[in-house]
Order: structure tokens, then C-alpha cells, then sequence
């Protein structure tokens, strides 16, 4: 009987400084449409009327979901290492922001 071996690729992940540094932001907006999924991360501070986009990243539907699943999976290994991750009470998570309607397509 023939023992077939599976070969593992591997992917070779290069990180430059400056993305290495990474950007601080606590507010994210997430969009779709039937081809793609678009996350912008931004930093809001208080008192300041006006934020900009840190980073936007611009994803297919599968791999949006795969992106979901392995967050749900690190939180879960989070909560049982350093406890429930709290959150606003209301269950809102999100900060209240008077964002106008019309720049929000969801």
C-alpha cells in the first residue's frame, strides 16, 4: 500500500520596521459590498472634532469571516487567561460619535 506524503507549504512573512511598529487606533468602520469587506481603523482622541484613517484593509468575503473566526478564537484563549474582556454597558461597544449618515453605506 502506497503511504502518500502531503508536503506543507509554507509562507515566508516579512515585517519591516515601520509596519513592526504598528498604529494605535480604537475605533474601526466596516463596510461591504457583495465582493469585499472594508475595515478603516482610526484613532479618535477626546475633544478633537476630526479623526483620520490610520489603515484601511480591503478583504474578500471568505477571508473577512476566517479574519472573524480567528478573532473570536484569540479572545476566548484571552478570557480564559486574563479574565471577560468588559465592555460598555448597553452592549454598544462603540463610542458615541456623531458621524453623519450618508458616510456610513451599511
Amino acid at each position: 500500500m502506497e503511504t502518500k506524503s502531503k508536503k506543507k507549504h509554507q509562507i515566508k512573512i516579512e515585517l519591516d520596521d515601520a509596519v513592526g511598529q504598528g498604529e494605535y487606533v480604537n475605533f474601526a468602520v466596516v463596510t461591504h459590498s457583495p465582493a469585499e469587506f472594508v475595515m478603516d481603523y482610526i484613532r479618535v482622541l477626546p475633544g478633537m472634532t476630526k479623526s483620520k484613517v490610520k489603515s484601511r484593509i480591503i478583504m474578500a468575503p471568505m477571508h473577512a469571516k476566517t479574519l472573524m473566526m480567528a478573532l473570536q478564537d484569540n479572545i476566548k484563549k484571552y478570557e480564559s487567561k486574563f479574565g471577560e474582556i468588559k465592555i460598555a454597558k448597553g452592549g454598544d461597544p462603540a463610542p458615541h460619535l456623531n458621524l453623519p449618515d450618508d458616510v456610513l453605506p451599511n
